[in-house]
């Protein structure tokens, strides 16, 4: 059962409208599945959904059918969604009958919802459902008032202000174009009226298509009440139809993100109109985030961290006081308390590294970690190793991971100085506390308290002896 019941004993079911192309976004690709904030349209609508808890949500689906499912499975795994297949687009009307087998007998109330409506807040939708309880109306839609109504669907009100009927902008005469109130494409109606309704529905329109709007005008018609949940915020409700709404929509979503980090967070932006800040991502207090720094993704940043310009920072965790430095890509990886990374370092596939370690200048750490206090300050690549604490890697340094069929790791211990242009073809170990000559390539084991030198690397003395 539903925490959100439009009327006492009624469940509550959601219906999203995904299985169209959006030809206006000029794309080969459906326009549910562009992304926003990191995340495809659909995903966006189905979050404000399932926070309203309904008994199930149902996704119709049609063009790139596959790949819209897979998104929202992705997101939602087993939860409450179900999907629906529009084996034709022939407008919103049929979009909703293709849900008729599976809601019809329902007795439920249906709360429908446009896939490319992002930013809508679940608090706004239990508005309007809270509206159509009250009203005890077959049917409420949502509704908001824009100062260029153009290529919207107006809404057109009797002498008495009740609903009269949606009108196209296509279909509308010029005076129902001056209209300023429009259909923001979210509904709540009555499943068996709704399901009725849809059957005396004509495309007798210049699309030839199936209209939903069609519906609250057919219950009109049949001296139902059809109630208008007239909302304050336009942008909130407004779909995404063109790159550059979705652009606007990115930006509105940022601003937002910054704003809440600086005045709920204590977060320092030296300059907010040039940071990207995830929605998802959590940010502490006394950071300071320099300009151009890019945090994506699920990324947490721990307190008193400084982010210095033309960082990007995707899916990662920081701990506190890290710094990063200018221009450092870290994707997929966590960096303990007290690190310093950069400038111009790379860390990827789930590398790690420990308190008080540092990467510096052209350093690339890749599925690799890091011991405390280990230092690898210039033009080194570390891929596939494991390395102790307090350990020098010297400018230059390779782990030769790759032989052309398999990775193979390396092992450096602890307090291992490794002079500037090792390689270290891997596999192989370094023991604690050896320690490499410049230059020399390593094919062999080292044991520990051990200098080598050479090409290939040779014994030279026990560091222990006198």
């Amino acid at each position: 059962m539903s925490e959100h019941s439009a009327r006492p004993g009624k469940p509550l079911d959601i219906l999203v409208l995904a299985a169209g192309l959006g030809t206006r976004m000029k794309s080969r690709q459906a326009k549910v599945l562009h992304q926003l904030g990191g995340r495809p349209l659909i995903v966006h609508v189905c979050r404000a959904a399932a926070s309203l808890n309904p008994r199930m949500i149902y996704v119709v689906i049609g063009y790139q059918a596959e790949e819209v499912r897979a998104a929202v499975e992705s997101e939602f795994g087993s939860a409450p969604v179900k999907f629906v297949n529009q084996l034709e687009q022939r407008g919103t009307g049929d979009a909703v009958t293709a849900a008729n087998d599976a809601l019809a007998k329902a007795d439920s109330t249906i709360l429908i919802l446009s896939g490319d409506v992002p930013m809508v807040r679940a608090e706004t939708l239990g508005k309007l459902i809270q509206q159509h309880a009250v009203a005890n109306a077959p049917c409420t839609m949502l509704t908001v008032r824009l100062e260029n109504p153009s290529g919207y669907g107006r809404v057109v009100r009797d002498e008495a202000g009740r609903f009269a009927k949606i009108v196209e902008h296509k279909d509308a005469t010029e005076d129902e174009r001056q209209i300023r109130e429009v259909n923001a494409g979210i509904y709540c109606f009555e499943s068996r009226e709704l399901f009725a309704a849809l059957e005396r529905v004509k495309p007798v329109n210049q699309q030839g298509e199936y209209y939903l709007t069609d519906v609250p005008r057919i219950l009109g018609d049949e001296g139902h009440e059809v109630g208008i949940y007239q909302h304050a915020d336009a942008r909130e409700v407004s779909g995404v139809n063109t790159r550059a709404e979705l652009a606007e929509f990115e930006n509105l979503l940022r601003r937002g993100t910054i704003r809440r980090l600086m005045l709920d967070e204590g977060v320092t932006f030296i300059d907010p109109s040039h940071s990207y800040i995830s929605s998802e991502a959590q940010v502490g207090r006394d950071c300071v985030i320099h300009p151009n720094v890019h945090i994506e993704g699920k990324s947490t940043i721990g307190d008193g961290c400084e982010i210095h310009q033309g960082s990007r920072i995707s899916n990662s965790r920081l701990g506190n006081r890290v710094l990063v430095k200018d221009h450092c890509v870290i994707i997929d990886s966590e960096i303990a308390d007290g690190c310093a990374v950069g400038p111009f370092a790379h860390l990827r596939m789930n590398a790690q590294m420990y308190e008080r370690a540092v990467v510096g200048n052209f350093v690339e750490v890749k599925k690799s970690r890091i011991g405390r206090g280990t230092k690898a300050m210039h033009l080194t690549y570390l891929g596939d190793a494991t390395i102790g604490e307090d350990t020098n890697i010297g400018a230059g340094t390779v782990t030769c991971n790759y032989d052309g069929k398999h990775k193979h790791p390396t092992v450096i211990g602890s307090r291992v100085r490794i002079g500037s242009d090792t390689m270290l073809v891997a596999p192989v170990v370094v023991g604690d506390d050896a320690v490499t000559a410049a230059g020399s390539v390593v094919t062999e084991d080292v044991p520990p308290n051990t200098l080598v030198a050479g090409v290939p690397a040779k014994i030279k003395k026990k560091l222990d002896e006198k």
